[in-house]
This record gives C-alpha cells, structure tokens and sequence, in this order.
C-alpha cells in the first residue's frame, strides 16, 4: 500500500492530491510511517542552495551538524561529541565523535572545512552567516567582500576528528549557529562524483550521516521520503521508520488529507482553523506553535523597472505602514493564532541571556512610527506628498501565490486597507510562485513586496543584520551609517564582550528601522498543526529547524 501511494504521489500534481486523498487511506496500518504536509516544493537538498524551511528539515532529517537542537532549542552534541572554547572566545575546537556517511566512509574533520570553504566559492543568500556580522569565521569578510582566496577561512581539520574553528570575535551564540543547516558537512570526493549542479537533487547525489536516509526525492515533486538510518550515531533514539513527505496545496486539502487518514501532520490556516475548533473530535488534534517567521512588507527604495523610485520617500512607507490593520489580518484571515508584530524583531524566540526578557515582548514601544491609525497615516502621507509633488501613486505588490491560502487573502486585505485610508494611492497585486518572488527581489526588479523571514538563530541579529548596507537579504536597498554603525559595534565593536550594552544598542537599531520604515511588520506566523493521534515527541521550534523527529514515537 505504502509503496503505490507514493508511486501515485511522485506522478500526480499538487492540484491533484485533493483526488488522491479521496483514493487512499495509509495511516490505518502505518506503525512507525508517517505523512507529514509540506506547503512548497523542494527544490534542492544542496545546504549551499537551499533557502527554505521545507528544505531544510528534509536535510535535517538526513545530516547532522557539529551540534543540534534539544526539546528546548538549546545546542547541544551532535556529531561534535564535545568542544573546548580558548579563554578569548575566539578559537573552539570541535572534537568528532565515530559517525558514518551513507555510502559507508566515516565523517571527519575535512567533510566541514571542505563545506564551508566551499560556500566561499559562490555568492550564496546563507554566507551572511559566515561574516562578522553572525559567526564572525576569521576571513570570511575578506573573501566574501574583498576577493580574499576562500582557502583562509578560518577552518582547519587538524586531525581526522578535530576540528579547529577561529572567530574575529566572540560570539556568545555560536554553537547554537552549528545546527543551521548552512555549517554542515560535505564529502569532497562524493561532491565531485556527482557533476556539476547534481548533488542533493536526487537519493543517488545526496549523502546522508544523520537519523533519517533520503529514500524518495526528485526536485520538485509533490512527495519526498526519509527513512530510517540503521548506522546512524545515535540510532537507539530514533523510532520512527519512515516519514513521507507530501506537498499539499490549500488548507482546504490539508484538512481533507487530514481526516481522511492521508496525513498525520496537516498545518490548517483561516477558515478551517474555525472548523477544527468546532469539531469536537478534530479539536483534540490540534497544537497551535510558534513558526518564528514574520512576515512583512519590504519596499525597493530605487528607481527600477518596477518602480519609480516613490517608496524612498520614508514619509510614505510610513504611511502604508500606518494604514494596516495587523489585528484584522490575523483575526480575518490567517485565524491560526499568529500574532499582529509592530516590531522589526518578531515576539516569543529571542530572550535576555541576564534578564530572561522577550526582545520583542514590549509590542507598543514603537508606537510613534508604527500601529494601525488611519489619521496618523494620512499625516505621513500629507507630507509624503508634499515632498514628492505628487497626489497620486501606483504600486504593484507581489506575493506568492505558493505559500499558504492566507497570503493571498493577506495581500488583497492590505490592498484593501491602504487604498481606503489613503486616496490617491492604488495598489496592483501580482501573484506568481515563491521562487519567483524572491528572484524579483534579489534583482530588485519589484516595487513591494510580501515576503517573510524566519530567524536562523535565537538572537535578534537574525533580523536586524539584515538591513545593513549591502547585505544581500536588504532587498529595500536601504542604507543608513547610524544603522550600520550600531551593528558593527554589535558584531565586531564596543558591545561585543558586554552583553547588556549590545541589547540596548541592538533597541536603538531596532527603532531606526520603523523610524524609517524600512520594512513594515504584519505578523508573526504561527503553525495551527493537526496531529494524527498517538504521534507524540515531534519538536517543533521557531528558530532554524521548525520540526525535529528524532525523539518522536508513533503508535496506533
């Protein structure tokens, strides 16, 4: 039964599968085999290619890093069995514990220098994090930024299962950093034998050391399958034998799929939230967690083929902002228990290491840039307006028409909301898939866009590194010396070795980006998950890896 539902899966089309769950029931005689929903399509399972969270936690499953997350989403062992970090912070030492690749070769020391040294090569979306910026690997702004020969980073194999790591500065969060799927390791000779552009597009081009082996993968497709490793370092632990993986796309067919038997992880938004609250039976399914992406509003502030440079003006960027009913979003439209953000840093993932604090808890203390007040808006715009000569302006706003039936309903709710507090303005919705959503905004060939960001690790820098000149993930072009003095001084600087002082610089940075209205919040995304009964231990975090299997049991 097993194997022809996936054979019917990997044929059918995402438009398809509402038919398929209506021909198929599994999870009665599953055991260990589960049917979790993916949202989009997987393009790619290379760590240096892929850029989403779907991607990620089908690598996840199939490799570790040096470290990986605990229930509670601190770093812990992995194939690191232990580190020693030298009295400055600037030099760890990784030591390697036996781990085997799925072709049989043991995992060493090279398999990271070799990865990383790699993603040196290339102008990749993660290489941010290599920079001092975020990990701060020594070298790695020259050779990103200045030309330098990728050789120097500063990683070193000292042995076959030493590792040696060296920092332009401390950085109080950097093991947690090694569970980004980014810092992974990769076999050199097996990434050669693949030719160019093949790894990780197929089982036969991917090479797994982690809990799960890829089983059933073509890039693209409407289902993707994990098994169990057998010689997996920590094998005792892991219960589950498969997990297959099926791209689903509305919530409408994921509540379908769902009670159907078809799915044993269904993630519903809007009108079927509603549903599975009302049904008594379904209710006690569902776990409402935090997803840690924000979504928002990025504005290209040039002159484009898109654009006509208008949104540089921050007096109407702070217009649009103030226009925006963030509560009516959540509560009217994407209903799954996400949160209206008025922050630049979203709620509930980034705390005070000395104070235990939220970053973001405090969701009114950017209240003079940003909240819904219509008659605030029209003063923005008033002078917006003034300072442009102009009384009317058009926009198009793109979005992607792959990422959830909210996001739709969103984009014309925004549309509908901007252009009835301020008149003269006309916004024209584009929708086209994520992929091409994001090859818009890398070009800036785009005027606004909805677009979201889910943090890599549990620091606000995850956001707020984003918005510093020339940062490749600043797709609003925005440049401010005040701004990216802050966070040199965050990163590499004054505050680097004071952890309370950092916090408080990284507020000011914080409010120099509504101030200008770089990006407008909207929410912070949560998961509103149905989970077939008897699936217990699935780890679900709002930082990096948004679902982790290892610990989890399945029993009908």
């Amino acid at each position: 039964m097993k194997k022809f539902k996936k054979m019917l899966v990997a044929l059918l089309s995402v438009m398809m599968i509402a038919s398929l769950f209506g021909a198929v029931s599994v999870s009665a005689d599953q055991g260990g085999d589960i049917y979790v929903m993916f949202a989009t399509n997987v393009m790619s399972l290379d760590t240096n290619l892929a850029t989403d969270g779907d991607s990620f936690e089908i690598i996840a499953d199939c490799i570790d890093g040096l470290t990986q997350m605990d229930a509670d989403g601190a770093a812990v062992p992995a194939l690191a069995e232990s580190w020693d970090v030298s009295e400055d912070g600037c030099t760890y030492t990784f030591h390697l514990r036996d781990a085997k690749w799925s072709n049989g070769e043991p995992v060493t020391a090279a398999d990271f220098e070799f990865a990383w040294k790699l993603a040196m090569t290339a102008n990749l979306e993660y290489n941010y994090l290599f920079d001092t910026s975020v990990g701060a690997i020594k070298n790695a702004d020259a050779i990103l930024y200045e030309g330098a020969d990728p050789a120097t980073l500063g990683i070193t194999a000292l042995d076959e299962k030493t590792l040696q790591v060296e920092l332009e500065v401390p950085v109080s969060f950097f093991p947690s950093l090694m569970y980004f799927p980014a810092f992974y390791p990769i076999n050199q000779a097996f990434y050669e034998s693949c030719g160019d552009g093949e790894y990780g597009t197929s089982p036969y081009t991917f090479l797994c050391n982690g809990a799960f082996l890829l089983d059933d993968y073509v890039p693209g497709a409407a289902s993707m399958t994990v098994v169990k490793n057998p010689d997996y370092w920590d094998a005792d632990r892991v219960s589950l034998n498969s997990i297959t993986y099926q791209v689903v796309g509305s919530s409408d067919q994921a509540l379908t799929g769902f009670k159907s038997n078809n799915l044993d992880i269904a993630t519903v938004s809007g009108d079927q939230v509603a549903a599975v609250k009302d049904d008594a039976a379904l209710s006690e399914n569902l776990k409402v967690t935090g997803a840690g992406y924000m979504w928002y509003l990025t504005f290209s502030q040039t002159e484009n083929s898109s654009s006509d440079g208008s949104l540089a003006n921050a007096n109407l960027r702070l217009a649009i902002s103030n226009a925006i009913d963030r509560e009516s979003l959540v509560d009217n439209y994407v209903m799954d228990g996400s949160i209206a953000t008025y922050t630049a840093v979203p709620p509930q993932f980034a705390a005070s290491a000395t104070t235990g604090e939220d970053f973001s808890g405090d969701q009114t203390k950017f209240a003079d840039y940003i909240g819904f007040n219509v008659d605030k808006a029209k003063e923005f715009y008033e002078a917006a307006k003034a300072e442009l000569g102009k009384d009317s302006f058009t926009f198009t706003m793109i979005y992607g028409n792959n990422e959830g039936d909210e996001v739709t309903k969103v984009a014309q709710a925004i549309k509908e909301q901007v252009e009835g507090a301020l008149p003269g303005i006309t916004i024209d919705l584009q929708a086209m898939t994520k992929a091409e959503r994001l090859e818009k905004m890398q070009n800036d060939d785009y005027c606004v866009a909805l677009t979201r960001w889910g943090p890599d690790y549990a620091d606000p820098m995850t956001y707020l590194g984003m918005w510093t000149t020339g940062n490749a993930n600043n797709y609003g072009f925005w440049s401010n010396p005040e701004y990216d003095a802050i966070i040199k001084d965050c990163t590499a600087g004054a505050y680097v070795s004071d952890y309370d002082a950092r916090w408080a610089a990284l507020y000011q940075a914080e409010e120099l980006v509504l101030k200008e209205a770089v990006i407008a919040p909207l929410y912070t995304k949560a998961n509103a998950n149905l989970i077939t009964a008897g699936l217990e231990g699935v780890e679900f975090h709002p930082v990096a890896l948004n679902r982790v299997y290892k610990n989890a049991t399945f029993s009908k």
